[in-house]
C-alpha cells in the first residue's frame, strides 16, 4: 500500500510521516519511506544524525542506473536517454518488489536500524548550489516518480511518501501513484484551504483523499475540521511531549507516545488498508500522464515519439511481476 503525505507548508507532514513509519514498522510491517519533500528532513525526523543524513544517496544521482535498470529489456525503450520520469513499464521492463533487495534499493536505500530494521530510506535529494535559478525541483522526483511506476508492493507492505508542501505535486502525475493520499490539516482556515484545492484537483483522477488533523488541542479543533472536511478525516493528533523529544535530539522511544496519538495512527492506518488497489486504473492514469507529458515536452526533448514507449497490453500489477519471473 502506498502512502502519499501532503498539506501546507508547517502542517506537520515530516512529524506524521515520520509516526506513521514508525507505527507501521512497530508491528513488523516492511516499510520503504519517501523523503520527497524540498527540505528533505524525514531522515532526522526518523532519527538520523546531521552526518547520517549528509550520506545518504539521493535518487536523483543515480537517475541514469535507475533508468538503465528498469528498462530491462523492454523493446519500446532503446535507450536510457529515451526514459523520461513518466515513462511507463511495459513486458520486459524489471518490476521491483518492496521488501526485497532490488537494484534500486542497492543504489540508494539506507536500512534503518534498531526498532525501525523494517524500514528502507529513499531520498530524493535537495537542491544544490548548481541547481539555484535554472532547476525547479520536479527534477529531482523523476527517479521517484520511476520507481512507483514499477514497484509492485502488496497489501501488507506500505510506501510512505513525504511529500512537498501545497499542491505542488499536481505538476506532474506523480500525484497519481499512491493507493491513498492523506492531507495533514491543522485547525486553521489555511490548512483547510489547501486540503479544499488538493481535493478539487484531485476528484477528476478518482484519488482516495482522507485527513489526519494535526495539532488538535481540544473537542472544538476536531469539530472545526469535521465540518470544513467531512467524512474524509479520519484520526487527529494532539500536543506530544514525544515528538518533541524526537525533534530535539531525544529517542524517548515509541512506546512512550501518547496513547490517543497511537490510536490515531492505528485508525489512519485502518484507513490505508480499507482503500482497495486498482492496478488497471495505476496503469490508465501512468499511461495518460505519460502521453500528456510527451506531447506536452517529452517528444520535444528526447527527439523521440515517446507515445510509442507505451505497451497497450501491459497492465502493472503482481500478475505482471509473475508473469516476468
Amino acid at each position: 500500500m502506498r502512502i502519499a503525505l501532503v498539506g501546507k507548508g508547517g502542517s506537520g507532514k515530516t512529524t506524521v510521516s515520520a509516526l506513521l513509519i514508525r507505527h507501521l514498522a512497530a508491528g513488523g510491517r516492511p516499510v520503504v519511506a519517501v523523503d520527497a519533500d524540498i527540505n528533505q528532513h524525514l531522515g532526522a525526523a526518523l532519527g538520523l544524525s546531521d552526518r547520517e543524513g549528509a550520506a545518504l544517496t539521493p535518487m536523483a544521482a543515480r537517475l541514469r542506473e535507475i533508468k538503465d535498470h528498469l528498462r530491462g529489456d523492454n523493446p519500446l525503450i532503446p535507450d536510457a536517454e529515451a526514459m523520461v520520469k513518466t515513462t511507463p513499464p511495459g513486458r520486459g521492463s524489471r518490476l521491483l518488489r518492496l521488501d526485497e533487495d532490488n537494484a534500486v534499493h542497492s543504489l540508494c536505500a539506507t536500512r534503518l536500524t534498531g526498532d525501525l530494521e523494517n524500514v528502507r530510506l529513499l531520498v530524493t535529494g535537495g537542491f544544490e548550489e548548481q541547481d539555484l535559478g535554472v532547476s525547479c525541483y520536479h527534477s529531482k522526483v523523476g527517479a521517484a516518480e520511476l520507481y512507483l511506476n514499477h514497484l509492485v508492493d502488496g497489501p501488507d507492505e506500505y510506501l510512505v511518501m513525504d511529500m512537498t508542501a501545497g499542491a505542488d505535486a499536481f505538476a506532474s502525475g506523480l500525484f497519481t501513484r499512491f493507493d491513498l493520499t492523506c492531507l495533514v490539516v491543522e485547525p486553521t482556515r489555511k490548512s483547510v484551504s489547501v486540503y479544499q484545492q488538493y481535493r478539487e484537483y484531485a476528484k477528476e483522477y478518482d484519488v482516495a483523499i482522507r485527513v489526519v488533523g494535526n495539532k488538535v488541542t481540544g473537542p472544538d479543533d476536531v469539530a472545526y475540521l469535521r465540518d470544513h472536511t467531512g467524512a474524509d478525516l479520519v484520526a487527529c493528533l494532539g500536543a506530544s511531549g514525544y515528538v518533541r523529544a524526537q525533534e530535539q535530539g531525544r529517542d524517548k522511544g515509541f512506546d512512550s507516545l501518547e496513547p490517543a496519538n497511537r490510536t490515531a495512527l492505528a485508525r489512519l492506518q485502518m484507513a490505508v488498508d480499507s482503500v482497495p488497489q486498482d492496478w488497471a486504473k495505476f496503469t490508465r492514469q501512468a499511461v495518460h500522464f505519460h502521453l500528456k507529458n510527451a506531447k506536452a515536452w517529452g517528444d520535444r526533448a528526447t527527439g523521440v515519439d515517446l507515445g510509442a514507449q507505451v505497451d497497450p497490453d501491459f497492465v502493472m500489477g503482481p500478475e505482471a511481476f509473475a508473469a516476468q519471473r
